[in-house]
């Protein structure tokens, strides 16, 4: 893969386009952020919402004139003897994708916002932390080195922080945002040392250098088995950002900030820079076959895992937070058979449907004055026809049912893993069909069958504003035909568009290993394949509507008995618990104890017995000081006889 290096004074004028697209969010983040409660809720979501507009439409004319890729040097930011580490954008396929993921998504969820906290009195702080994470998230995907791609990396964790608890009057928000914090600082030391390790063996963090060098078997005074210790340890930081066994467990808490936040974490932003770090790194994992296993094995395992948890999940945004992480398995699994182009499809696809199905569930919640339970809900397609229509389309292209988006892309993984494994293939096929199941289930359970709110939520019962309603529509719109940005199979392989288009992110992969790119299913298999994974999510589909319409099912009410199955998985496997005894309270005895024998009982001692030294001597020395002449030359003259009886011997 060429690359051009391109000083600032040098550059092309895009350069100053592409240094204005995070800029704008920068900005309305501070306008925001400074005039805070001065700005009513119109104006200061018209100043989030334009700044990441004007975002997307400078990404969209460069992604229209783009014709080479090449890294432009800002300035000099870093340097330290040899150590030379600018501050440079890298402008490329994989940039420009993920900025028009990143600003177009990110838009409709900004107007979307502006309906849903119109009567939050701190509306303008919102939109200032929204505006932040969106500037965060453009930085990590412009960054030209890991270093930069690092700053972004954890200013989307300061941001979802930020986000989750943003009311944070309520103490289970804050445990929340804490838990998504703390969660992500396990993932990020792998990554950090994942960078220093990358520094030690190619002397140089960025990419263009480090992808080269690799590609080159330049690994220093170390072997290329020093690769799957840096891809391991990336690897590490990508399963706290992106929710993979086992740091998932802050991301279905992470839909306790307001639901336009979910939408953004879930769907543009944070969980997603996981598999674009994979992505940029590609030659490095493709290097690493042991890793790509490794995350095959675990992105299928995530997968299944959390879609089992979905099915007795009875909140709504709960059901959707656990549909993210088992999502976000198939994008590792795809990964792991080095199905990259297919995994960023579902990426791309995965951000369509499931901004829309957030939405669409603040809609609901927005209309069930801040209901979440599922099971107060019910006939609701009647009082909000336009909420359920378009979550219906989300619910279809999810399932894999064509021609919705999700059955393409959601296809092609499975596709990879059969030919890589036939047992991760089964697990990718099960987990499809669960997938259709649960998400019809919350479908049925929200639009379906009569009314189970109280009256007077059935009396408030509206539409939400065009405000809100708008993004649905545009988003469902993506959700039905997004899918043909890359359908082989159906339109040719000459058409198929987004793999043609990121085929020069993976030359060097190509070359250090041709044959992970040669392998074709014939048509007749590719033909079963597809009749399989609509097969599943069809049944998935069926087996909902015969419980859930035909038989009437509701879930059981709390403290109500369960089977024990049952009851393992609506507590999610006890995960929660089971982390909280091993780790959690042990951490907890471990700094009481430091604190009462360690920090009390020795270094305040030794620390006040030093202060209560210095100020004892104060004590006596301030006799000294009198303020009389006299006393003063008094001591004068016996410190003169001391000096001179001490040196009587040397006149």
């Amino acid at each position: 893969m060429q690359e051009t290096v391109i000083p600032a004074a040098g550059a092309p004028f895009s350069t100053f386009l592409y240094v204005l697209i995070p800029l704008l969010p920068f900005l309305g983040f501070l306008i925001n952020g400074l005039l805070n409660r001065r700005l009513s809720a119109p104006v200061a979501g018209a100043i989030g919402s334009l700044a990441v507009l004007g975002s997307f439409l400078i990404s969209g004319f460069l992604f229209l004139n783009f014709q080479y890729q090449y890294t432009v040097t800002l300035f000099d930011w870093i340097s330290v003897g040899s150590m030379q580490i600018p501050f440079s954008y890298q402008i490329d396929q994989l940039s420009l994708i993920m900025l028009l993921l990143v600003t177009g998504v990110g838009f409709l969820i900004h107007v979307y916002s502006i309906g849903y906290m119109a009567h939050d009195e701190n509306v303008g702080k919102f939109f200032s932390f929204l505006n932040l994470f969106v500037f965060s998230m453009l930085v990590l995907v412009l960054g030209a080195n890991f270093v930069i791609l690092f700053i972004g990396w954890e200013g989307v964790g300061l941001c979802s922080y930020l986000l989750i608890g943003f009311w944070n009057q309520n103490t289970s928000y804050n445990n929340a945002a804490k838990k998504a914090f703390i969660i992500n600082r396990v993932g990020d030391l792998g990554f950090l040392l994942g960078i220093f390790l990358i520094y030690l063996t190619f002397n140089s963090v960025q990419f263009g250098e480090v992808f080269q060098k690799a590609s080159l078997g330049q690994f220093g005074p170390y072997g290329v088995g020093v690769v799957t210790f840096i891809t391991l340890l990336l690897f590490v930081g990508a399963t706290g950002k992106s929710a993979q066994l086992p740091l998932y467990t802050w991301l279905p808490d992470a839909m306790a900030g307001p639901t336009p936040v979910s939408a953004l974490i879930h769907a543009a932003t944070m969980v997603t820079a996981g598999i674009y770090m994979i992505l940029r790194a590609n030659v490095l994992f493709t290097l690493a076959p042991h890793t790509l296993e490794v995350i095959a094995i675990i992105g299928a395992a995530t997968a299944l895992f959390a879609a089992t948890i979905g099915l007795a999940q009875n909140d709504i945004k709960k059901v959707l937070a656990y549909s993210t992480v088992s999502q976000l398995g198939y994008m590792f699994l795809a990964l792991g058979v080095m199905g990259y182009s297919t995994s960023l499809f579902h990426v791309l696809t995965h951000a369509f449907f499931k901004a829309l199905m957030f939405l669409g569930a603040g809609s609901v919640i927005h209309a069930m004055s801040n209901e979440q339970d599922m099971r107060r809900m019910g006939g609701l397609r009647k009082a909000l026809p336009i909420t359920f229509i378009t979550f219906l389309v989300g619910c279809l292209a999810i399932a894999g049912i064509p021609p919705f988006a999700g059955f393409f892309s959601k296809d092609e993984i499975l596709l990879h893993a059969f030919e890589h494994s036939k047992v991760l293939y089964a697990v990718g096929l099960f987990t499809a069909f669960l997938t259709a199941f649960y998400m019809f289930r919350l479908l049925f359970l929200t639009f379906f069958g009569e009314f189970r709110g109280t009256a007077e939520q059935k009396h408030h019962l509206h539409e939400s504003p065009a405000s809100m309603t708008l993004p649905l529509v545009v988003l469902a719109i993506l959700a039905a035909v997004g899918g043909f940005m890359n359908a082989p199979f159906f339109l040719g392989e000459e058409n198929a568009y987004l793999s043609n288009y990121l085929a020069p992110l993976f030359t060097y992969s190509q070359k250090v290993n041709p044959a992970a790119f040669g392998g074709e299913v014939d048509h007749a298999t590719e033909l079963m394949l597809i009749g399989l994974s609509v097969g599943a999510g069809v049944l998935g589909i069926v087996f909902a509507y015969v419980q859930y319409v035909s038989r009437g099912v509701r879930p059981v009410e709390e403290g109500a008995p369960r089977g024990f199955l049952e009851n393992l998985v609506y507590h999610k496997y006890y995960i929660d618990e089971l982390y909280n005894a091993l780790l959690v309270r042990p951490i907890m005895w471990l700094s009481r104890g430091l604190f009462r024998y360690v920090e009390n009982g020795i270094i305040d001692p030794i620390v006040n017995g030093f202060g209560r030294v210095t100020m004892g001597g104060g004590q006596l020395l301030r006799y000294v000081q009198t303020g009389s002449v006299e006393t003063y030359l008094i001591l004068m003259v016996v410190g003169i006889v001391l000096v001179m009886a001490l040196n009587f011997g040397k006149f």
